[in-house]
């Protein structure tokens, strides 16, 4: 997945998504170290302290927005962002996209920002992607919501 890497145009997309991409490349550390940028997105969230083996995009979204003021979730899990903000119709660039994993009714789930989308795929910028923030594609089927600050901010 390599190829796939957002470029963000100037002025393109909310401001949380030029913070997110100039996080591009941060990732886990081998086993017996951490990466303290990572732990640094966990002290925004229920699991502060933790280190770099905890599921942390849910971590990396509420620290994007910590940089510009915007309270997230607070939490770790990534469906909590179901209950975040606004929800939204149609994707919008730079939106909070929320995913499951093993099934709808598991309690596990994936977030990132959305990127676009094509006939099979959402493409998603966030932490916890293949070990590290980059761009990364899940099926679309995996989508449950697409979320957006209350009050339609930045909009």
């Amino acid at each position: 997945m390599d190829d796939l890497q957002y470029q963000p145009d100037a002025g393109e997309g909310p401001p949380w998504l030029a913070v997110a991409c100039g996080e591009t490349g941060v990732a886990q550390y081998p086993p017996g170290q951490s990466n303290p940028r990572i732990t640094e997105y966990h002290w925004h969230t229920n699991i502060r302290g933790y280190d770099d083996k905890a599921s942390w995009c849910s971590s990396f979204v509420n620290w994007c927005l910590a940089q510009l003021d915007i309270a997230g979730t607070g939490s770790a899990l990534a469906r909590s962002w179901l209950e975040w903000g606004e929800a939204l119709g149609q994707p919008a660039l730079g939106c909070v996209a929320v995913l499951y994993r093993d099934g709808p009714d598991s309690w596990k789930g994936h977030v990132g920002f959305f990127l676009r989308e094509d006939a099979q795929n959402v493409y998603l910028w966030g932490g916890n992607q293949l070990g590290r923030v980059c761009e990364n594609a899940y099926p679309r089927e995996s989508v449950l919501g697409y979320r957006w600050p209350a009050g339609g901010v930045f909009r």
